[in-house]
């Protein structure tokens, strides 16, 4: 394959969007009814934060349900994409400003499969994981994905999956949006769209709408993820650009 795989952020909210019809899940239906088919994913969720950087290297992954309360059909949704351990070691090796280490306990968690489910529904594509080492500021977060850019010249599909806005002690049971919560997530669009990541990386230097978009950051870091592969002058858009509950942003990037 000669031709350089996209990168996706996937806004992914509330896991019920994989069994629900709604225009989130129809997005992403369309998202991966549009990209080639991948040699294989990498996926790196919100819901998977540890002490140094974990890639997950299991030929089977499982499918974690990494959620409390909800329906009983959505404890019985299974999602048995293929592992790809040589990957996980290729990824070890081409990451050299900091140690990542084999897991073979996580899996697939919420942020990946519930995403994956509607993308690419068959399974057939080999998937890993590689978690958000909690130790590091989001500028090494940045610095560390970089690297994984000769991946996508291999047919690599890199996900990043969180939010931009996500802040669940504010959060409302409507189709809603407190103004900052826009207001926010249309400035990071424009910083996006300008190529401009500096302001992005260096969130924690915003205003109080930053701090209420980021209360906690798990949900935003996979944003650098995504961003840190960008190619100067390639074509970025947009799907399910929405901020809705009030204080979720559910918008979604392609780059390439």
């Amino acid at each position: 394959m000669t031709d350089k795989m996209p990168v996706l952020f996937v806004g992914h909210g509330n896991p019920m969007n994989v069994i629900e019809e709604n225009e989130f899940s129809r997005a992403w239906d369309a998202a991966g009814k549009s990209l080639p088919k991948p040699k294989a994913i990498i996926c790196i969720s919100a819901h998977w934060v540890t002490r140094g950087t974990l890639v997950t290297a299991m030929d089977k992954p499982r499918t974690i349900y990494d959620f409390y309360g909800f329906p009983p059909e959505m404890y019985e949704i299974r999602y048995d994409a293929p592992g790809a351990p040589d990957l996980a070691e290729q990824v070890r090796r081409i990451i050299k400003n900091t140690e990542v280490k084999p897991d073979l306990n996580w899996g697939l968690d919420h942020g990946t499969w519930t995403v994956l489910k509607r993308m690419f529904p068959k399974a057939d594509v080999p998937v890993i994981q590689m978690s958000l080492d909690a130790n590091i500021e989001a500028p090494k977060h940045y610095e560390v994905s970089r690297q994984l850019k000769e991946l996508r010249e291999e047919g690599v599909l890199i996900i990043g999956s969180g939010n931009i806005v996500h802040n669940l002690r504010m959060a409302r049971f409507d189709d809603s949006a407190y103004d900052w919560a826009v207001d926010f997530d249309q400035r990071i669009a424009k910083w996006i769209s300008q190529n401009d990541h500096e302001p992005i990386i260096h969130y924690e230097k915003g205003d109080q709408a930053s701090a209420l978009a980021i209360n906690t950051a798990e949900h935003y870091v996979p944003l650098l993820y995504s961003l840190a592969l960008k190619d100067e002058n390639e074509p970025v858009s947009f799907f399910a650009d929405k901020v809705m509950g009030g204080s979720i942003s559910m918008r979604s990037v392609r780059i390439g």
